[in-house]
Formats: structure tokens, sequence, C-alpha cells
């Protein structure tokens, strides 16, 4: 008896690798013990790139920290001070750029990260330490150029 609806096996999933060790996988961020999910895909969108529950965790309660100082900040001062303060936000996320080739890329915004409530331009994260492309070409100013402006190439 053979199944009429026989399904191949999945293919292998890439196993992403630790920044500070490019050959060994990363336990954490594969998410090895848990099952990936199957069917449609959920309503939530995750921002980070990991499937650690604890990550998705504390980037939901960073983001509902910054939202009650927002709110604080209106109820105070009225709603000029949050609208001032997620303009600056934004014109300080969309006007930052400098090329890896002269020490940009991925790295954090000093900017950014003083103009957050809270103030997290003291803060040292795993990505400050490890950036995972230390053996990486870097790309080259015209790429990077022509990815920024999303020009054909």
């Amino acid at each position: 008896m053979h199944n009429k609806h026989h399904h191949p096996p999945d293919p292998p999933v890439p196993i992403a690798r630790r920044p500070s060790a490019p050959g060994l996988p990363d336990t954490l961020r594969d998410n090895i013990t848990l099952p990936a999910p199957r069917g449609a895909p959920s309503t939530q969108t995750s921002v980070t790139a990991s499937a650690h529950p604890l990550e998705a965790r504390l980037h939901a309660w960073r983001a509902t920290q910054d939202a009650l100082k927002m709110e604080s900040l209106r109820r105070a001062y009225g709603i000029a001070e949050p609208v001032r303060r997620g303009m600056e936000l934004r014109i300080v996320k969309d006007g930052s750029f400098t090329p890896a080739m002269l020490g940009g890329g991925k790295g954090g915004n000093l900017h950014e990260d003083i103009l957050v409530l809270g103030g997290r331009d003291a803060e040292v994260g795993w990505e400050d330490v490890f950036k995972g492309d230390e053996f990486r070409e870097p790309p080259t100013f015209h790429h990077e150029m022509e990815n920024r402006l999303r020009m054909e190439h």
C-alpha cells in the first residue's frame, strides 16, 4: 500500500552561526528545542531576527516602557512634546548614514540612543561588541549607495 499523498521531507533549515565564532551553531538563536511553526503566518510580526522568546519579550517590554514615558510626557507637557521627540527620532533615523568603509554599517546609532527616552547611550549590548562581520569583506561604497537609494544594480 502506497500513500498517494506522500510529501517529500522538508529541506534542511540553514543554521545561523555565532557572531563571535562563525564556525559553530548558535543554539539560542537557532531555537533547536522548539519545532518551527507550520501553517499560515501569524498576525504578530517580530522585529528581532532571533527566535528566542526572551529576546522578543525584552523588545516588547522596551517598547511598552517607551510608550509609557511618551504618555507621561504628553500628560505633563501636552501633545507637542512627544510629537517633537518623535519627529527628532525619525529625522535622526532617516538622516544618519555612514558607509561601512568609514566605520558605519550595522552598528547602533549614537544620536538615536541619546534621543531615546531614558538615554540608551550608556548601554552596551551583544551587538556592540560582536558585530558578526569581522571576517566578511565590507561592501563597496558604490554598492552601499545603490542599496540605500534603491537603485537597480
